[in-house]
C-alpha cells in the first residue's frame, strides 16, 4: 500500500446525479498519488474530465493501461474538492491546490484561484434570464429572431385558438385560467381563430424548450412591439406602484385565451371536478393528452408532452396550452404593431435564446 492510500468508503457518496465517465490515473485510485492535474478534454470520454497524480510521469500517462474510467463521484470520493468544479466548460485546465487556506484549483490560463463552486451553465443563463424578462421595451431584431429559424431554433405551429368576443387572456391553464388571477389584456382584437406558433429552443445547455410563443391575429408585418398592459391601464403605468403588467405561471405552462373560453373552461373544469372529486385535473385528465401530443409531434416536445392543441369537449373551443420556458415565474406578452398601427401578433416571451 502507497503512503497516500485512501481506503475506499464502503458505499460511494453520490455528489453529482448522472455525472459521467472520467478518466482517472490508476495511481490516484490506488492512493499512491494525489490528484494534482484535473482537465477538461474538448471531445473526451464521458464527461470530459480527467485527473492525473502528483507523482505521474509523462511516460505514465502516456501508458493507457495506467489510466482508468470511473464515474465522476468516484474522484469525488478521493477528493470531494473536485465537485465545485465539474460545470467549468470543455478546455478548462485546472491545478489543485492543498495548503495552509485550504483546498482550491487555480486556472492554468488565467490564474484564478477557485475555491467556491462553479455554477452550472443552465443556472448562469437561468439567472441572466430571470434579469432580461418582463422589460418595457425590445429591438425589433430580437422578436423577430425568436421566430426566425436557425441552428439553435425551429418555429412551430402548434394549433389554433378560438377568441368569440376578442378579448385577450394571459394565463397559467392549470393555475390561473377561468380565475380572478388571470391576466385580462388591455387590448382587444377582432373576434375570430388565430394560429399559434412557438419558438423552440434547442439548447444544449438546457435542452429543448419554448422560448416564445405568439398569436397571429394579422396578416401584416410587426415593425414595432409594445408591452400588453392590464385591461384599465396604459403602458405610462408601467412599473408605478401596484401595477402589474405581466402573469403568473405556477404549473409550467401558459396559453392565450379568449375572456369567454376562459370562462367555458371554468366551467368546464369545476363540472370534471364535481365528477371527479379527488381526482387531478392533470394527471387524472390532461397528462394522457399531453402524452398523445408528444407521440404525435416528439420532435419538437419534451416526453410527457410539451405542448396540447386541445378542444373543449362540450363547447368546442379551442386553446394551445404550452410550457413556458424554464417553467414557473412571471411572463409578459407583447404587442406586435404595423406601419399603421394595428395589432398584428401577441407574443410571450419566456427566454432569451443567447443565453442558453
Amino acid at each position: 500500500m502507497g503512503i497516500f492510500e485512501k481506503k475506499k468508503p464502503a458505499e460511494m457518496k453520490i455528489y453529482i446525479e448522472g455525472a459521467g465517465g472520467t478518466i482517472v490515473s490508476k495511481s490516484i485510485l490506488n492512493g499512491t498519488s494525489r490528484l494534482k492535474w484535473l482537465f477538461r478534454q474538448e471531445e473526451g470520454h464521458g464527461n470530459g474530465w480527467v485527473a492525473f497524480g502528483d507523482t505521474d510521469t509523462q511516460e505514465y500517462v502516456d501508458d493507457f493501461h495506467n489510466m482508468e474510467i470511473v464515474d465522476f463521484n468516484t474522484l469525488a470520493n478521493i477528493e470531494s474538492a473536485v465537485v465545485n468544479v465539474f460545470y467549468m466548460p470543455m478546455g478548462s485546465d485546472l491545478e489543485f491546490c492543498d495548503d495552509k487556506t485550504g483546498k482550491y484549483f487555480v486556472d492554468t490560463r488565467t490564474g484564478e484561484e477557485i475555491r467556491e463552486p462553479v455554477k452550472h451553465p443552465a443556472q448562469i443563463a437561468f439567472e441572466k434570464n430571470l434579469k432580461f424578462l418582463n422589460q418595457k421595451a425590445y429591438s425589433l431584431d430580437f422578436f423577430e429572431s425568436l421566430f426566425t429559424e436557425s441552428e439553435k431554433i425551429r418555429v412551430l405551429r402548434a394549433g389554433m385558438a378560438d377568441f368569440p368576443t376578442g378579448e385577450v387572456v394571459l394565463a397559467d391553464p392549470l393555475a390561473y385560467l377561468g380565475s380572478q388571477y388571470e391576466t385580462v389584456l388591455d387590448k382587444n382584437i377582432p373576434a375570430g381563430a388565430y394560429p399559434v406558433e412557438l419558438s423552440v429552443c434547442l439548447s444544449r445547455i438546457a435542452g429543448l424548450r419554448f422560448a416564445a410563443a405568439r398569436l397571429l391575429i394579422g396578416s401584416g408585418h410587426a415593425v414595432t412591439y409594445e408591452i400588453a398592459m392590464p385591461k384599465g391601464k396604459k403602458r405610462e403605468d408601467w412599473n408605478s406602484a401596484g401595477v402589474f403588467t405581466f402573469f403568473g405561471v405556477d404549473t409550467g405552462l401558459a396559453c392565450f385565451a379568449d375572456a369567454q373560453v376562459s370562462g367555458e373552461y371554468r366551467g368546464f373544469m369545476e363540472k370534471w371536478q364535481q365528477e371527479n372529486p379527488g381526482k387531478n385535473k392533470y394527471t387524472d385528465y390532461f397528462k394522457e393528452l399531453f402524452q398523445k401530443s408528444y407521440e404525435a409531434y416528439p420532435q419538437f416536445q419534451n416526453p410527457g408532452g410539451s405542448f396540447l392543441a386541445w378542444q373543449m369537449p362540450e363547447s368546442g373551443r379551442r386553446i394551445v396550452l404550452f410550457s413556458s420556458g424554464m417553467g414557473d415565474g412571471i411572463y409578459s406578452g407583447y404587442w406586435g404593431m404595423d406601419a399603421a398601427g394595428e395589432v398584428v401578433s401577441l407574443t410571450a416571451l419566456f427566454m432569451n435564446p443567447e443565453y442558453f
